[in-house]
């Protein structure tokens, strides 16, 4: 039997198209530009799949000034109660928030800024039954973290600091939420006790990408490419939605990032 799912319900998503520059965006490790017509049939596969699950998406138009703009997780969060914009570390992507803030206006009566100090990528940020998580990473530093905390705390949620394992880009990059008492996450991340009291699925050794899965209501969905972690997932009793991500791999991403998912009150 499943355990309770509450915080990955959603019934309400923005993603953004991806833009014409979109095979120039960041790379921390070079697997090679992606092909922009399968990038954009990977976003449009990925759309449908929330559709199906059950959430009205809204796209964003493309931002040709911006080429990880697709990745609309990383410049902000959206809680029921309201709109976090974020800092992003990279400074390539430093006015994306910017460009989402009509967007949130119009969905949310609440949209909380951070100071002008810090950085922090939506990728470093769970969000848990009972806290948000914030890892520290080389595109989240300490003082945003803080700053997120505080900012996190006029929502009505209480967000914890942690450490990110040493070269991983993002905290989501080694974990996502599966229901209110489970996570996927990689060894290493499993290894460092931040998940204590917390169930556990560990990704088999050489999967470790596929720790950045995304529950969405009632299903999981997961990268195509990892036949092991879908095994184990299915095994758990999940049902698993495999996806396409190849090129959207090729920009450091997964699955978690190119959408911002919220429950309407």
């Amino acid at each position: 039997m499943l355990l309770p799912n509450e915080t990955c319900r959603f019934d309400a998503a923005l993603v953004r198209e991806p833009c014409g520059r979109a095979a120039e965006g960041l790379r921390a490790v070079d697997r090679g530009a992606p092909d922009l017509a399968a990038l954009r049939r990977e976003h449009d596969a990925y759309v449908a799949a929330l559709e199906v699950a059950g959430v009205t998406v809204e796209r964003l138009p493309p931002l040709e000034a911006f080429p990880d703009s697709m990745f609309v997780e990383d410049p902000a969060l959206v809680f029921e109660q309201g709109a976090i914009l974020l800092r992003p570390g990279a400074p390539s992507r430093f006015g994306e928030a910017v460009e989402l803030v009509p967007a949130l206006r119009a969905r949310f009566a609440t949209v909380v800024e951070l100071p002008p100090s810090g950085h922090v990528d939506g990728g470093d940020v769970l969000t848990t039954p009972d806290g948000v998580l914030i890892g520290l990473s080389a595109r989240t530093d300490r003082a945003g973290a803080e700053a997120l905390v505080v900012a996190l705390a006029r929502l009505g949620r209480r967000g914890t600091v942690v450490a990110t394992p040493p070269g991983v880009l993002h905290f989501k990059s080694d974990c996502s939420l599966l229901d209110d008492e489970t996570v996927l996450a990689t060894g290493r991340l499993a290894a460092s006790g931040v998940f204590k009291g917390r169930r556990v699925l560990t990704v088999p050794a050489g999967e470790e990408s596929a720790a950045n899965a995304l529950r969405v209501n009632d299903v999981v969905l997961a990268g195509s490419r990892y036949p092991r972690t879908i095994g184990l997932l299915e095994r758990e009793g999940y049902r698993v939605v495999k996806l396409a991500i190849t090129e959207v791999s090729k920009l450091d991403a997964g699955l978690s990032c190119m959408s911002l998912r919220w429950r309407r009150g």
